[in-house]
């Protein structure tokens, strides 16, 4: 094998890629930040124990582990950082009021989500701490909805779901309960004819319900029919009642419900929300609320928020624009040196040409050139013809 061959779904990124990437997370953080989102930088690896601590052992089979050779303990690189920051909030900042934070960097899969991902997301997002009412949740929504709109991305589809409602209705029925795993995943891949057959013995009203459930999808009308389709019981009205106010306050193109998506629920805890854009069959960000994930940590905290991949924003976004540039020929004269610092410090790009070779870039177009004026020695600017 060539030595410089890389593992699969893992890439190099070029420059003018690379460009768009980082112009992209600036314009994500700045978001966050006008927001009022504190910036943090988790470690990228940490001890198995508390990298798959609670809900985050969801992530183990995404976990690349390690051994550490100065401790002997097993360590895992972050698959995710969602579990990290809600360390942070519950042992380092040490705030009892509402905390928000903020994060960007690379998290690593041991295999890629989906035919064209890649197993090295740079994942962002955003983490509100502190607050278990709803207008939390709207101003986590209304955040991602403003960072895809941040970064030029059109034509957003906010798709909402919640897990109270599957959580009440397994609830009210012992055998339901009993079968609950099972009916996560054929919930998650509406298989009704094994919903029909799973659901055989138990309690009507509650068979009635989860049957109906994969039908429950479409716009926002669809919460009028769950009203009177779904037991009256308290779970489903607040979740009802949660999802309408949320779906009020979405700033997007469409909305749609979806009250069987059960992506996320042995993580979640309430609302859960997916944005989609025209010609990704995949999310482009995903959250909702998570209370509990700080109980592992010894200070159980509500929480709500969501995260996205830059690497696929960058990829569904078109190139970006070359920046002008300035071309300069290398020479040890201090008056172009001087020209050079006065250019550069006032924003400008400026290229030497060394050994007068034609520069080609992927990321500068040099539409300038630096010139010595024969009769006063001075380095002044001219227009490259094309």
């Amino acid at each position: 094998m060539a030595n410089w061959l890389l593992p699969e779904f893992i890439a190099d990124v070029l420059p003018s890629e690379a460009r768009k990437m980082e112009d992209i997370r600036r314009r994500v953080l700045d978001e966050f930040r006008s927001y009022g989102y504190e910036f943090v930088i988790p470690p990228m690896l940490e001890y198995l124990d508390s990298l798959l601590t609670g809900v985050g052992r969801d992530t183990e089979l995404e976990t690349f582990k390690l051994v550490d050779q100065l401790s002997g303990k097993t360590m895992g690189i972050r698959a995710d950082m969602t579990t990290q920051v809600a360390r942070i909030d519950a042992h380092l900042t040490n705030r009892s009021r509402v905390v928000r934070l903020c994060y960007a960097g690379s998290i690593l899969h041991t295999r890629p989500s989906g035919l064209q991902a890649t197993r090295e997301p740079l994942q962002a997002g955003a983490e509100l701490f502190g607050c278990a009412g709803v207008q939390a949740d709207a101003e986590v929504q209304q955040l991602a909805l403003s960072t895809l709109k941040a970064v030029g991305l059109k034509g957003v589809c906010l798709d909402l779901s919640h897990v109270g409602v599957l959580k009440a209705l397994v609830n009210l029925d012992p055998q339901a309960k009993a079968h609950e795993a099972q009916l996560f995943d054929m919930l998650e891949t509406k298989d009704m004819p094994g919903l029909i057959e799973l659901t055989e013995d138990f309690h009507d009203d509650t068979k009635k319900a989860l049957l109906a459930l994969p039908d429950l999808y479409g716009d926002v009308s669809v919460l009028e029919k769950a009203k009177s389709t779904l037991p009256p019981v308290d779970g489903i009205s607040t979740a009802l009642r949660e999802l309408e106010y949320l779906a009020g306050q979405a700033d997007c193109e469409r909305v749609t419900i979806d009250l069987a998506d059960t992506h996320g629920y042995h993580y979640h805890s309430g609302v859960m929300f997916a944005a989609y854009i025209p010609g990704l069959p995949n999310a482009i960000a995903r959250g909702g609320r998570y209370d509990g994930v700080s109980e592992a940590f010894g200070r159980s905290r509500p929480a709500t928020g969501f995260s996205l991949d830059i690497r696929e924003l960058a990829r569904m976004l078109p190139a970006a624009q070359k920046r002008q540039a300035i071309m300069a020929p290398w020479s040890d004269d201090p008056k172009l040196a001087k020209k050079v610092r006065e250019l550069r410090g006032a924003g400008a790009t400026v290229i030497y040409n060394l050994q007068n070779s034609v520069h080609r870039t992927d990321e500068f177009a040099c539409d300038q050139r630096l010139e010595q004026d024969p009769s006063s020695g001075d380095w002044v600017l001219k227009t490259i013809s094309k």
